[in-house]
């Protein structure tokens, strides 16, 4: 199907007077989103043309579904996956009265010290957080089982990651949620993602695989886990909904501005990992081959594609398959 500049009213199901309604009861709420992120890029026209229709088509696909709604959203870093959540949430349930949780891929990230030890056993590269092979899958498989479980009050504790430290937070920050959540926003840059052709794996894609895994030996372990483990946690997704970014200069260019603010709301220890700009172009690096991967063949199978230009914004919409009673991914 070919990108559009508006949202399919046959997917989300309200009339043009039900949109602005909803768009004026929710405007408030939304600005606040906004400002806790410290965006001001966002517009209000952004709200009735893009987020409320995908708000409305989510809680539309949750009522048709037994049970909660597992949906994926897969961006490179830096393309707003974290603020598509936080505005989705807020509309989720003061627009339609669901109950939704968060979760990040982020926050299965392996402690500092389990990464050291796949550094030391595996390959040096999997000392840096990111590709596939350095987050705790098993527990990611557990919570989601138990965000979905149906019975009520049951408390489910997200662990949380602090990248400030490039480790895993102490249990005191830690979230809790409470079931039955209707839906539940999996949020990751390679979340959704598929291995590779085994010869694609052959030539390097920059100097990080050239200098220092010139065998190999890292590459095809990170795709033998997206074929393995990983290809069993995202199988758990009902839908999956994709920001396509213009390019991979994007990501260099706006992960810097997110490591930016995250230095500005951290306070500098000496233990602090945040990154300069060499180091976070080495770092980008490591995501670089799975992130051109994604970009490639995503789009023809992801459910939704948000298709962000070059200023960030999101200017086109791409349905592919919308099912009115949504199945698994296959």
């Amino acid at each position: 199907m070919a990108y559009r500049s508006t949202f399919p009213s046959e997917i989300h199901g309200l009339t043009d007077q039900e949109l602005s309604i909803l768009c004026t009861q929710l405007r408030e709420p939304f600005r606040h989103v906004l400002a806790n992120l410290q965006i001001d890029s966002v517009t209000d026209t952004l709200l009735q043309s893009i987020y409320l229709p995908l708000a409305a088509a989510l809680a539309k696909a949750a009522k048709a579904k037994t049970g909660t709604l597992v949906v994926g959203l897969n961006g490179a870093q830096g393309s707003g996956k974290t603020t598509l959540c936080s505005i989705l949430s807020v509309l989720l349930e003061s627009g339609f009265g669901l109950h939704v949780a968060s979760l990040s891929i982020d926050d299965l990230y392996k402690t500092h010290a389990e990464r050291s030890m796949l550094g030391r056993s595996l390959h040096p590269l999997f000392t840096t957080r990111g590709v596939p092979g350095t987050h705790d899958v098993e527990t990611g498989l557990h919570l989601l089982t138990e965000l979905s479980a149906a019975d009520a009050g049951r408390q489910v504790i997200i662990p949380v990651f602090d990248k400030a430290r490039d480790d895993r937070s102490p249990r005191s920050a830690w979230r809790v949620v409470e079931t039955p959540i209707d839906i539940v926003l999996f949020e990751g840059w390679c979340v959704g993602a598929r291995p590779q052709a085994p010869e694609a794996l052959q030539e390097p894609v920059n100097t990080l695989e050239k200098d220092e895994d010139p065998q190999g030996i890292w590459r095809r372990h990170v795709n033998a886990q997206l074929a393995g483990d990983y290809s069993r946690l995202f199988a758990e997704l009902d839908l999956l909904i994709m920001l396509a970014i213009p390019d991979m200069e994007c990501v260099f260019s706006w992960r810097g501005l997110q490591e930016k603010k995250l230095a500005a709301q951290s306070q500098r220890t000496r233990s602090s990992k945040l990154m300069d700009e060499a180091a976070l172009h080495r770092f980008i690096m490591h995501y670089e081959r799975l992130t051109r991967h994604i970009l490639a063949e995503m789009p023809e199978r992801a459910n939704l594609v948000l298709r962000l230009d070059t200023t960030h914004q999101i200017d086109a919409v791409r349905v592919n398959k919308w099912p009115a009673g949504c199945r698994k991914q296959s």
